[in-house]
């Protein structure tokens, strides 16, 4: 019902016209809840305002400016006139930003605690516009009462406020500030972000938004921090290990979640793997020096915490993100990092070194391509260093000695492991240059026990086989890094440092030392390719349609020749008199004697090839060799004279071999490689020595040869390896057996036995006679001549006269050094030539009296 009219009140004196107030008009008055909810809005938004929110014009101007900018219904949103007015105020009264902002806070904490959600919006909207908008140096103050409401909402359990209060903090961290600010502190942004990176909520949409909304606001705490020099260091290892973890396990989460109907329809949205790996890559790409090691740790720790290295796929994935992420410059430190986990992962399980030493080896070949650091033998010492650890764990059974059996080894995954490990130093070592993989060669020549020159490398539980182990797979390292390693040089590529140790191995009884060794000096000496097309032993027709790549010999791979050829024609002799030589030791010496006709061939180096190939089939004489052994020696020397044969395009040269093998067809097949290198080889019970016409005959060849130019008395001369120290130990199993007779040889000498006088007087001639004979003495003797003869005829004039200047110093040397001890100087002056102990003067030598055994 309509309210009764007021009495007429007094008149009161007139009022200033600032203080008039606005006539009011009683309309009819709703209900009483009606009223009570009006009077409820007019509380909340006129706050201070007079009594009963008569006296609104007594208000502060920019309360009643914020105050309008809030509709009578949250619905209609903000009003944007009025929200031009309050920032048009703003930015004319920035002293005044402060007191906007924390008014604007203390309303949306009480519609907060209302759920007015509306109004929250609203306050939100208006506090992004003034931040856009204000950049004045009292946006600092402002910012404090913005970072509170943001808290504010992030605290909230509705997960729509914690996504406007994240969107609201990315706004934010994107505006560059024009002042610093010494006293924000933005831990729990980071504490809170990290924890709803990890939500578990139960929509899985809402899930989604939420994971999506922290790693979105971790994202904006590095953009807002990690080039601000006044803020907290975000790299410390407290934010560092919220944040990593939170970002790596979005990410994982590819892999366990399966795409939603949702999600591939909206294919055109980021999905939360793509927006964690481009926050992650940004964190990292803004990196420096000095915290590289803080961002990868965390990343190493969650690999450990979540096992995650035995499936190989995931860590790959996280250190290819780095490793493209970082400064190029920088790289070298991710790799350091990597190899000092491995190292304190030693007695972890074999599954997950394998993983560390798979990510290490997709994340060195980036390394590599970028910078060449220091780490490069470090990370070749690193795996060396697994390699040994893995063949004492495989042969013990266990990563502790002192407990045998404290954990199980599985054999098997540790031969997985080595052959990782092995894979990994052949992809790393392909990616470097060729002087850095020569280095390289030399680095791990140096690791393997060399017969003669180092020790036995196994632990003292591993023993023999431990050593012998050791050897293959440093062996098969060396091999890894020689594949595809190409060199214009082979002195250079292949030195005496690397080359002596190389070869002493092909001394070894151990069938699978010497072929890895053949595979290692094929792999260095073939520069064109050419190794395929001799895998296999076969007698060729017609060697054009092999298509053979074929280079002039250099000056410099004559010179490597002339030095070490000899070296290696005995080698290869020798492996083919071991009995133990399989098919595939045959099949290895014939591509690389193939190979050294093709890469390094002269008109001296073919000679002295075809005599060791009629070397080879004097040696398949011998009863002494197995049946196969001596039919295939017979098989490979007739396959390699024919085709080194056609290298020459020497007719009566190529008749006479084309003969002999036309003979061996139709008498004695097993002879050819056709029935030796198969599957099931036709051999007799018996091998005769073969004679007559299936025999290649070194006179014949030596005659048809020397009417194109070659050397008829280098040819007509029989080939027989050189005898050195080497040879004396050809029979020793292993390297255990050379340091036991050197352990010999060196109690022989040792005082206690020196003064037992031997019952048989042997001298230095006695054991000479014994090793060499007459017959290698005078074909020694005769090949040192002729090279003295050929080096004057043929070397340069500064060649000649630096050898002899050379013996003429070492010559001067060694007199300088016998007048230094034969001459003594003169008697003193004074003639006082006594000492305390009464000797006499000095004596001359030529005065001095000898014994008769001490002259000579």
């Amino acid at each position: 019902m309509p309210l009764p009219r007021l009495p007429n009140m007094p008149r009161m004196p007139r009022m200033p016209n600032w203080l008039t107030l606005p006539t009011p008009n009683c309309p009819n008055v709703p209900s009483p809840r009606k009223v009570l909810l009006d009077c409820s809005t007019v509380l909340d938004h006129q706050v201070g305002a007079g009594i009963c929110g008569c006296c609104g014009a007594l208000r502060p101007r920019y309360k009643r400016l914020v105050d309008n900018i809030f509709p009578e219904d949250p619905e209609d949103g903000l009003v944007k006139a009025n929200m031009e007015k309050l920032t048009f105020y703003a930015l004319s009264a920035p002293e005044k930003l402060d007191r906007i902002g924390a008014y604007l806070s203390e309303r949306l904490s009480r519609d907060v605690a209302r759920h007015r959600y509306g109004y929250v919006c609203i306050a939100m909207e208006a506090l992004d516009q003034l931040l856009m908008a204000c950049h004045c140096q009292s946006i600092n103050l402002f910012v404090e009462s913005f970072l509170t409401m943001v808290r504010k909402l992030l605290e909230a359990d509705k997960p729509n406020l914690q996504i406007l209060g994240t969107n609201s903090f990315v706004k934010f961290a994107n505006i560059e500030e024009d002042t610093p600010s010494y006293h924000r502190s933005y831990d729990f942004f980071v504490s809170r972000f990290s924890e709803m990176c990890h939500s578990s909520y139960e929509d899985p949409d809402i899930r989604t938004k939420i994971r999506m909304a922290g790693i979105r606001g971790l994202q904006g705490v590095v953009r807002k921090t990690v080039n601000d020099e006044l803020q907290a260091n975000i790299w410390e290892p407290q934010h560092m290990d919220k944040i990593v973890p939170s970002l790596l396990f979005n990410l994982q989460d590819e892999a366990v979640e399966s795409p939603s109907p949702s999600a591939e329809a909206d294919k055109e949205k980021e999905s939360p793997v793509e927006l964690t790996e481009r926050c992650f890559r940004e964190l990292l790409g803004r990196a420096v020096y000095g915290n590289i090691k803080n961002a990868v740790k965390p990343v190493l720790m969650h690999l450990d915490n979540h096992s995650l290295w035995e499936g190989k796929t995931f860590a790959v994935r996280c250190f290819k993100i780095i490793m493209y992420s970082i400064q190029s410059q920088h790289s070298h430190l991710v790799i350091q990092q990597l190899l000092g986990h491995l190292d304190a992962n030693s007695k972890s399980s074999a599954r997950v070194r394998a993983g560390i030493v798979q990510v290490l080896s997709e994340a060195a070949v980036i390394e590599a391509s970028g910078s060449i650091g220091p780490t490069v033998l470090e990370v070749f010492n690193t795996l060396l260093k697994q390699l040994r650890l893995s063949v004492d764990y495989e042969l013990t059974g266990a990563y502790d000695y002192s407990n045998i059996g404290s954990k199980i080894i599985k054999e098997h995954e540790e031969r997985q492991l080595q052959e990782s490990v092995i894979k990994t130093i052949g992809s790393f070592a392909r990616t470097l240059p060729t002087y850095q993989r020569s280095e390289v060669m030399l680095f791990i020549m140096g690791k393997i026990p060399v017969p003669g020159m180092y020790p036995a490398l196994g632990s003292a539980n591993t023993g023999f086989e431990g050593s012998r182990m050791i050897q293959v797979m440093l062996l098969k390292s060396l091999l890894q890094v020689t594949v595809g390693f190409q060199t214009t040089n082979m002195l250079t590529a292949l030195p005496t440092s690397f080359l002596d140790p190389l070869l002493s191995f092909t001394l070894m009884e151990d069938a699978e030392v010497r072929l890895l060794i053949l595979e290692i000096l094929i792999s260095i000496i073939d520069r064109h390719d050419n190794r395929l097309k001799f895998s296999s032993i076969s007698i060729i027709t017609d060697i054009s349609v092999l298509k053979l790549k074929v280079d002039k010999c250099s000056r410099q791979d004559n010179l490597f020749m002339k030095k070490n050829a000899q070296r290696l024609y005995r080698h290869i002799y020798l492996v083919c008199k071991e009995e133990n030589s399989a098919q595939r030791h045959f099949e290895s010496v014939f591509s690389l004697l193939a190979l050294l006709a093709m890469e390094l061939a002269n008109e001296e180096v073919v000679v002295d090839l075809i005599r060791l190939a009629l070397a080879l089939q004097d040696l398949a004489g011998e009863d002494s060799l197995p049946v196969y052994n001596r039919c295939a020696i017979h098989a490979l020397s007739a396959a390699y004279l024919n085709l080194i044969c056609q290298l020459t395009t020497v007719p009566t040269f190529c008749q006479h071999v084309h003969e002999v093998i036309e003979g061996r067809q139709k008498t004695v097949p097993y002879l050819l490689p056709e029935d030796v290198f198969v599957e099931k080889p036709r051999l007799p019970e018996s091998l005769p020595k073969p004679e007559g016409d299936v025999v290649f005959l070194q006179s014949k060849i030596a005659e048809t040869l020397g009417g194109s130019g070659y050397n008829t008395e280098r040819l007509a001369t029989p080939y027989i390896p050189q005898i050195t120290d080497e040879d004396r130990l050809s029979k020793r199993k292993s390297i255990g057996d050379t340091i036991s007779l050197q352990l010999e040889m060196d109690s022989r000498h040792s005082p206690e036995k020196e003064q037992k006088t031997p019952t048989e007087q042997i001298t230095f001639e006695t054991l000479k006679q014994a090793i060499v004979d007459s017959v290698t003495m005078e074909e020694q003797e005769r090949e040192r001549r002729r090279l003295v003869v050929e080096r004057f005829q043929t070397a340069p004039f500064e060649e000649i006269a630096a050898h002899c200047g050379a013996r003429a110093s070492l010559l001067q040397s060694k007199l300088n050094q016998i007048f230094e001890i034969t001459i003594r100087p003169p008697p003193s002056p004074s003639g006082s030539g006594s000492t305390a102990h009464g000797q006499s003067r000095s004596i001359p030598v030529y005065e001095m009296k000898f014994p008769d055994l001490c002259v000579y």
